[in-house]
């Protein structure tokens, strides 16, 4: 079980994450900067069979730049008070502590960190909250630099190393194991066969005895070895989605929620998750 504010989210099926990004530069679907846009997306994403929405203001795609959190914060206010009331629960893609706490104050339910709580303040936010969801993940360098020139001797024992530090950190201020999930952070600061050198890796994540989300969706690596743009990576997405199932993920954070359940559905039926 995934503890989380105002659901026990239960792992022992794969959940699909919904992605609803609410920002003007996303690498795949950005232009998505009104509320009411969002939310009409975030709506389909839960008709497509989405178990858990993932709403974020800020881009993190390779070179994006950081924005201040008083206007990440404008962007998903808005989308998160109008998604309460859709009775699943709703996760923030932050790494802010200010918009942390104020989405915690609002009721959500998860807090996502592409820099595993790495800012100051960040830890201690979640640390006080009773049982908010938290998804720690691993990111070499920023998205302004990091696909620059990243190198890795051992990614698999590097990131679980880095993981394993911030959790114990986390378990160490009073926060329970279950409400911690790791995400070897697909993409970012990475080569290509750094990222799937990952999915072959998981089980040593897993042994770290946390569940493990994966974010495949639509990733550049991915374009790397079909040849295809973002625009036409779905087949790539999905396929990426079911090998980290197969290893072992239990959350797959994706933009293609329709196919990925389906896909899903087909492998629980032949019992192959």
């Amino acid at each position: 079980m995934w503890t989380t504010t105002r659901f026990a989210i239960d792992l022992q099926t794969v959940r699909v994450m919904g992605i609803v990004n609410v920002t003007p530069d996303s690498f795949f679907d950005g232009g998505r900067s009104c509320a009411s846009e969002a939310l009409a997306h975030g709506e389909l994403l839960l008709r497509q069979g989405a178990d858990l929405l993932d709403i974020g203001g800020e881009s993190s795609r390779p070179g994006a730049e950081s924005i201040p959190w008083a206007q990440e914060w404008q962007r998903i206010a808005p989308v998160l008070r109008a998604a309460m009331s859709l009775g699943v629960p709703l996760s923030i893609d932050t790494c802010k502590p200010e918009v942390m706490q104020r989405a915690l104050d609002l009721g959500a339910d998860i807090v996502n960190d592409i820099h595993a709580l790495g800012a100051e303040g960040a830890v201690e936010v979640v640390a006080r909250h009773p049982q908010c969801g938290i998804c720690l993940m691993h990111m070499s360098g920023v998205p302004q630099t990091m696909q620059a020139a990243p190198r890795h001797a051992d990614v698999v024992a590097e990131v679980r190393d880095f993981l394993s530090e911030r959790a114990a950190a986390l378990v160490a201020l009073g926060v329970d194991r279950d409400r911690i999930v790791l995400d070897p952070g697909i993409g970012f600061g990475k080569r290509v066969e750094d990222n799937f050198a990952l999915v072959r890796g998981q089980r040593d994540l897993l042994a770290l005895g946390y569940s493990v989300l994966a974010g495949w969706s639509r990733k550049s690596s991915l374009g790397a070895v079909t040849g295809k743009g973002a625009q036409d990576r779905l087949s790539a997405s999905v396929a990426a989605a079911l090998a980290a199932a197969h290893c072992g993920a239990r959350i797959l954070r994706v933009h293609d929620v329709d196919a990925t359940v389906d896909a899903l559905k087909v492998w629980r039926a032949a019992g192959l998750l």
